[in-house]
């Protein structure tokens, strides 16, 4: 009897999710020696040979724009994708990959903003994050000045900020306000801790989730994301049909 019970009781294991059927990976840190992603051009050909090997046809790395640590600038990240670019040719790696950023919002931000000079991909979608220890009074005004300025604004790993956690109506004011929510793949699987992987799961739940990211800056990601590929949640949002991931392909940065 008792075996009989472990039988029923135990959980399902899922098959591997097929994550081709996003096409294209929107959030990573490819360009090597600018930001805390890819150190080298060998590790930038590694994630991405890795990533290819998962199913994605196309790659919008988003190198990290911060005013008071990584300042990067369209220069740097366009030198830098022309780098990767090459070394992919040379390796006979057929795979499409572009380059926009992921903004901090900061006060350097909004002068980038205004003056017009913001990486983005898709149609006009702007990636930015928030800090993780303080949501910004601000963030409300400079999402009006998004979408003002004809941009759509993405949140990165909507997930991974701790003061949403226990006050999950913030969730659907982001909802309100327009700003398109993008939830890390990993999160799933425990990469962030518990109440990340709660928070990821009760997003998903609610079909609230717009792009799937690996954010992905080393090979550590890579394994984690394959040991998440069984999850049932990342089996649910994938089956919904509502992710805009796929959109992505074969459309041409827009700056």
């Amino acid at each position: 009897m008792g075996l009989l019970k472990d039988f029923f009781s135990r959980k399902q294991v899922l098959p591997s999710a097929d994550l081709s059927v996003l096409k294209v990976d929107m959030h990573s840190h490819l360009i090597p020696g600018i930001d805390d992603g890819a150190k080298t051009i060998e590790d930038s050909i590694a994630l991405i040979r890795a990533l290819k090997a998962l199913g994605y046809k196309k790659l919008v790395t988003t190198p990290h724009i911060m005013s008071d640590f990584y300042k990067n600038t369209p220069e740097i990240i366009e030198g830098g994708l022309i780098e990767v670019q090459e070394a992919l040719k040379r390796e006979h790696i057929d795979i499409e990959l572009e380059a926009a950023a992921e903004y901090y919002l900061d006060f350097d931000f909004e002068v980038k903003l205004k003056e017009g000079d913001l990486l983005k991909f898709g149609d006009n979608y702007v990636l930015f994050e928030l800090s993780m220890i303080n949501a910004p009074e601000y963030l409300e005004r400079l999402v009006f000045e998004m979408k003002t300025n004809s941009c759509n604004p993405v949140l990165a790993h909507v997930e991974r900020y701790p003061y949403w956690h226990n006050n999950l109506i913030q969730y659907e004011k982001l909802k309100d306000m327009g700003v398109l929510l993008q939830l890390n793949i990993t999160s799933l699987g425990g990469q962030y801790g518990p109440q990340c992987k709660k928070a990821a799961k009760f997003l998903i739940d609610n079909n609230m989730i717009d792009f799937l990211g690996t954010d992905c800056h080393n090979l550590n990601y890579v394994e984690m994301l394959k040991r998440t590929l069984q999850d049932p949640h990342l089996h649910k949002l994938l089956g919904a049909g509502r992710l805009l991931n796929a959109g992505l392909f074969g459309e041409s940065r827009t700056n």
